[in-house]
Protein backbone atom coordinates (compact mmCIF):
# COMPACT_ATOMS: atom_id res chain seq x y z
CA UNK A 1 0.00 0.00 0.00
CA UNK A 2 1.34 3.42 -0.91
CA UNK A 3 1.60 6.32 1.51
CA UNK A 4 -1.35 8.73 1.21
CA UNK A 5 0.78 11.82 1.79
CA UNK A 6 3.18 10.81 -0.99
CA UNK A 7 0.26 10.19 -3.36
CA UNK A 8 -1.16 13.61 -2.51
CA UNK A 9 2.22 15.23 -3.18
CA UNK A 10 2.29 13.56 -6.60
CA UNK A 11 -1.23 14.76 -7.44
CA UNK A 12 -0.46 18.31 -6.35
CA UNK A 13 2.99 18.46 -7.96
CA UNK A 14 3.37 21.36 -10.40
CA UNK A 15 5.36 19.03 -12.68
CA UNK A 16 2.56 16.43 -12.89
CA UNK A 17 1.50 15.57 -16.41
CA UNK A 18 -1.50 13.62 -17.71
CA UNK A 19 0.27 10.24 -17.56
CA UNK A 20 1.46 10.75 -13.99
CA UNK A 21 -1.99 11.92 -12.83
CA UNK A 22 -3.55 8.83 -14.38
CA UNK A 23 -0.91 6.63 -12.71
CA UNK A 24 -1.43 8.18 -9.27
CA UNK A 25 -5.20 7.76 -9.68
CA UNK A 26 -4.58 4.07 -10.32
CA UNK A 27 -2.39 3.94 -7.20
CA UNK A 28 -5.24 5.41 -5.16
CA UNK A 29 -7.56 2.61 -6.29
CA UNK A 30 -4.81 0.05 -5.74
CA UNK A 31 -4.71 1.20 -2.10
CA UNK A 32 -8.47 0.67 -1.88
CA UNK A 33 -8.23 -2.85 -3.32
CA UNK A 34 -5.31 -3.82 -1.08
CA UNK A 35 -7.10 -2.48 2.01
CA UNK A 36 -9.99 -4.80 1.15
CA UNK A 37 -7.65 -7.79 0.84
CA UNK A 38 -7.72 -7.87 -2.96
CA UNK A 39 -4.89 -8.08 -5.44
CA UNK A 40 -5.32 -5.01 -7.68
CA UNK A 41 -6.30 -6.05 -11.15
CA UNK A 42 -3.95 -5.57 -14.08
CA UNK A 43 -6.85 -5.78 -16.52
CA UNK A 44 -8.21 -2.88 -18.52
CA UNK A 45 -11.83 -1.97 -18.96
CA UNK A 46 -12.88 0.42 -21.70
CA UNK A 47 -9.17 0.71 -22.47
CA UNK A 48 -8.14 1.89 -18.99
CA UNK A 49 -6.89 0.11 -15.92
CA UNK A 50 -8.38 2.87 -13.74
CA UNK A 51 -11.89 1.88 -14.85
CA UNK A 52 -11.17 -1.80 -14.20
CA UNK A 53 -9.78 -0.96 -10.75
CA UNK A 54 -12.95 0.98 -9.96
CA UNK A 55 -15.10 -1.92 -11.12
CA UNK A 56 -13.10 -4.30 -8.93
CA UNK A 57 -13.27 -1.94 -5.96
CA UNK A 58 -17.02 -1.45 -6.13
CA UNK A 59 -17.88 -5.16 -6.00
CA UNK A 60 -19.62 -5.76 -2.71
CA UNK A 61 -19.32 -2.07 -1.81
CA UNK A 62 -22.16 -0.15 -3.55
CA UNK A 63 -21.24 3.17 -1.94
CA UNK A 64 -17.90 3.05 -3.77
CA UNK A 65 -19.84 3.77 -6.96
CA UNK A 66 -19.94 7.38 -5.77
CA UNK A 67 -16.50 7.85 -7.37
CA UNK A 68 -17.30 6.13 -10.67
CA UNK A 69 -17.84 9.40 -12.53
CA UNK A 70 -14.72 10.86 -10.96
CA UNK A 71 -12.68 7.98 -12.42
CA UNK A 72 -14.33 8.53 -15.79
CA UNK A 73 -13.52 12.23 -15.61
CA UNK A 74 -9.84 11.48 -14.92
CA UNK A 75 -9.86 9.29 -18.06
CA UNK A 76 -11.70 11.99 -20.04
CA UNK A 77 -9.07 14.61 -19.21
CA UNK A 78 -6.29 12.13 -19.91
CA UNK A 79 -7.77 11.56 -23.37
CA UNK A 80 -7.96 15.31 -23.98
CA UNK A 81 -4.30 15.69 -23.09
CA UNK A 82 -2.66 12.45 -24.23
CA UNK A 83 -1.37 13.81 -27.52
CA UNK A 84 0.13 16.69 -25.61
CA UNK A 85 0.26 19.41 -28.26
CA UNK A 86 0.74 23.07 -27.35
CA UNK A 87 -2.91 23.81 -28.07
CA UNK A 88 -4.69 26.60 -26.26
CA UNK A 89 -6.21 25.50 -22.99
CA UNK A 90 -3.87 22.57 -22.30
CA UNK A 91 -2.72 24.08 -19.01
CA UNK A 92 -6.29 24.52 -17.78
CA UNK A 93 -7.20 20.98 -18.87
CA UNK A 94 -4.20 19.62 -16.98
CA UNK A 95 -5.13 21.68 -13.92
CA UNK A 96 -8.66 20.30 -14.07
CA UNK A 97 -7.33 16.75 -14.34
CA UNK A 98 -5.23 17.45 -11.25
CA UNK A 99 -8.28 18.72 -9.35
CA UNK A 100 -10.28 15.64 -10.31
CA UNK A 101 -7.44 13.25 -9.39
CA UNK A 102 -7.11 15.03 -6.05
CA UNK A 103 -10.87 14.70 -5.49
CA UNK A 104 -10.60 10.95 -6.16
CA UNK A 105 -7.74 10.66 -3.67
CA UNK A 106 -9.67 12.56 -0.99
CA UNK A 107 -12.80 10.46 -1.51
CA UNK A 108 -11.01 7.10 -1.35
CA UNK A 109 -8.86 8.16 1.58
CA UNK A 110 -11.98 9.33 3.39
CA UNK A 111 -13.87 6.18 2.45
CA UNK A 112 -11.15 4.10 4.07
CA UNK A 113 -11.60 6.10 7.26
CA UNK A 114 -15.42 6.34 7.19
CA UNK A 115 -17.03 3.21 5.77
CA UNK A 116 -20.37 4.88 4.95
CA UNK A 117 -18.87 7.73 2.93
CA UNK A 118 -20.59 7.87 -0.44
CA UNK A 119 -23.81 6.16 0.62
CA UNK A 120 -25.69 9.40 0.27
CA UNK A 121 -24.43 10.55 -3.09
CA UNK A 122 -26.97 12.02 -5.51
CA UNK A 123 -27.50 8.69 -7.28
CA UNK A 124 -28.23 6.80 -4.08
CA UNK A 125 -31.73 5.40 -3.70
CA UNK A 126 -31.53 6.31 -0.03
CA UNK A 127 -31.14 9.99 -0.92
CA UNK A 128 -33.96 9.93 -3.42
CA UNK A 129 -36.45 8.37 -1.00
CA UNK A 130 -38.90 10.68 0.76
CA UNK A 131 -37.96 9.36 4.21
CA UNK A 132 -34.30 10.16 3.61
CA UNK A 133 -35.12 13.65 2.36
CA UNK A 134 -37.29 14.30 5.41
CA UNK A 135 -34.52 13.09 7.75
CA UNK A 136 -31.98 15.26 5.94
CA UNK A 137 -34.22 18.33 6.19
CA UNK A 138 -34.85 17.72 9.88
CA UNK A 139 -31.16 17.26 10.61
CA UNK A 140 -30.41 20.63 9.00
CA UNK A 141 -32.99 22.31 11.20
Amino acid sequence: MKNWDELEEQVLSPSADAASLLAVSESVLENWAEARGLVPTAKKQEGFRLIALHSQGSRGEPSFNACRETCREVVYHYNLLKDGGPEAGSASKLAMMGFVAHHLLLFVRGKMEVAGLGEFCCSSKAVRSNDALIELAQSRG
